[in-house]
């Protein structure tokens, strides 16, 4: 597969606590001119990000993140700001309590909310493969169905382990009504990035492959 064709499906990610408005101008600018599907970035930079990049680049960031446990309220208080000062896609971390618990109900009505409060705007869950059990698993992709949401995501990439090759086609053989699958979290080359495609990935979250390609074009001079 061509990296240009999948650079268009990358979520050019910075979601480091130290980032300023000069780095969300460049992983702007980055996203730009690759034609990434979106930046995704901190919430407190979704404004400056918007106006910066006036139309030409989608906007993601995050809510309840990186651990999930934030109430349901805060997390559609976040999403709502979110979309009210630019983004059109939001990530929320599932609350991975609740599902230790098996209080599925509960993680199922906190991701309809969530969604609820976005209407017509891109939501993706973020389950946290790498704290979960095959099972939890499956029964993720069976919520994450059943939700409203556009994405099933595999990671936050701040706890113990990013995407696997295994999660990607365990989610693709359980998930159903059109969700589609965003594998986050350790994609460090563009041979990682086709092979999570080849298995069912539709979006990648990932700043490597586009400090790949700037690398790669910078050593053609």
């Amino acid at each position: 597969m061509e990296k240009i064709e999948l650079l268009k499906m990358v979520d050019h990610t910075l979601l480091s606590v130290t980032a300023t408005e000069t780095d969300i101008r460049t992983v702007c600018d980055d996203g730009i001119k690759y034609n990434c599907a979106t930046v995704c970035i901190p919430g407190t930079h979704i404004k400056f990000a918007a106006d910066y990049v006036s139309g030409k680049l989608p906007i993601c960031t995050v809510v309840g993140f990186p651990l999930g446990y934030s109430p349901t309220e805060v997390k559609c208080f976040e999403a709502e700001c979110a979309i009210k000062n630019g983004a059109s896609e939001v990530d929320m971390v599932a609350n991975i309590c609740r599902i230790k618990e098996q209080r599925y109900d509960d993680v199922l009505a906190d991701i309809i909310a969530v969604k609820r409060a976005i209407g017509n705007h891109t939501l993706k869950v973020i389950i946290e493969t790498c704290l979960l059990t095959e099972q939890e698993k499956i029964r993720m992709c069976e919520i994450v169905s059943a939700s409203g949401a556009n994405y099933i995501k595999t990671s936050t990439g701040f706890s113990t382990a990013g995407a696997t090759r295994e999660d990607i086609a365990l989610f693709a053989k359980h998930i159903t009504g059109g969700v589609k699958i965003k594998a986050a979290g350790g994609i460090r080359s563009f041979e990682d990035a086709e092979e999570f495609v080849k298995l069912g990935a539709t979006r990648l979250g990932t700043s490597a492959l586009v400090k790949l390609m700037k690398s790669e074009q910078l050593g053609a001079y």
